[in-house]
């Protein structure tokens, strides 16, 4: 074998190693979030273009799968498959999740038509005491903000609903 070669094979082996002890890590830390998920969108305490607002409070449940890719432990994917019948993409990234997805003919015009909004939920971990928790927690809590293009239904000045957002863990 030369000098090359076994250069470039210790190099291997030694990547192998960490990425077995990345591994551990990560399951110790518990990053990615799997299971089934009460899910509260809290109406009471929303706003609309930053004015308060009540809002319905919107509850559902949401089974979640994701997996943490094993160099980069602060990148996380998966899905999110709602009760309410929509499914969408789930990314995490430093901690923090997001779930993006179009909702079709969410604010109605006087004419009839309707326009789609954006829904971007995104959410971290939390403590009993709802402070930021470092390592993983059947409780999330973070923000449901949908809004509706600028221009739609002839005003020209989008509307944004956010309201706040708690996940826990009902099995998983």
């Amino acid at each position: 074998m030369t000098t090359s070669a076994r250069i470039v094979t210790s190099i291997a082996i030694a990547a192998l190693a960490a990425n077995a002890d990345s591994a551990e890590c990560y399951a110790e830390v518990g990053l990615a979030l799997n299971g089934v998920y009460a899910v509260t969108s809290n109406g009471q305490w929303a706003t609309t273009n930053d004015i308060y607002r009540d809002e319905a409070v919107v509850r559902s449940t949401w089974t979640i799968t994701s997996s943490c890719r094993w160099l980069t432990l602060s990148e996380c994917s998966g899905q999110v498959v709602s009760d309410q019948g929509w499914t969408a993409p789930l990314v995490s990234k430093g901690g923090e999740w997001r779930v993006e997805r179009t909702i079709p003919n969410w604010e109605p015009c006087p004419d009839g038509s309707a326009a789609e909004g954006h829904q971007l939920f995104h959410f971290y971990p939390v403590d009993e005491e709802g402070q930021l928790a470092i390592r993983g927690s059947a409780t999330l809590a973070g923000q449901d903000k949908t809004t509706g293009p600028s221009g739609a239904c002839g005003i020209n000045m989008p509307i944004v609903i956010t309201m706040p957002l708690k996940l826990s863990l009902v099995s998983g």
